[in-house]
């Protein structure tokens, strides 16, 4: 252990998130050419995707513990997207027929100044929330400076 969390022995972490989908394959397609995702593998009901070296995953639940936001009635998750263009991110993904309404991008007030960040929700009821890479500073360091 280390004073900053689990020691992982030197290799590198990379944490992603699989999301449910009532339509595995229709899911891929939309974040295809919704967002710019590139197809890494596909099983068919599960797939792993990337957008700029982001990697996640979608998958149509099996009665395995999990579910998509259809069948549950509520968002089963928010993810969070960091790029140089966020108002461009978004306008595309609503133009490919995602859900714009969620929050209008605008300017935030942060602890390390201005952050800009909007968001939608895709077709398969997960919300995305989009802004600049501002809140990727590590804040804390830079406050103990």
């Amino acid at each position: 252990m280390t004073d900053q969390g689990f020691s992982t022995g030197g290799s590198q972490v990379l944490i992603s998130v699989m999301l449910a989908v009532s339509d595995a394959p229709a899911a891929v397609l939309w974040y295809k050419r919704a967002l710019g995702a590139s197809e890494l593998w596909n099983l068919g009901g599960v797939a792993g995707l990337e957008i700029a070296g982001g990697v996640f995953f979608v998958g149509t639940p099996e009665k395995n513990g999990w579910d998509s936001p259809g069948k549950l009635g509520i968002t089963t998750a928010r993810i969070e997207v960091f790029c140089s263009d966020p108002d461009a991110f978004i306008d595309h993904a609503v133009q490919a027929g995602a859900n714009g309404s969620l929050d209008k991008i605008k300017d935030h007030e942060a602890p390390w100044g201005i952050h800009r960040q909007g968001g939608f929700i895709d077709p398969f009821g997960h919300i995305w929330l989009v802004g600049d890479k501002s809140p990727l500073q590590n804040y804390n360091q830079e406050k103990t400076r």
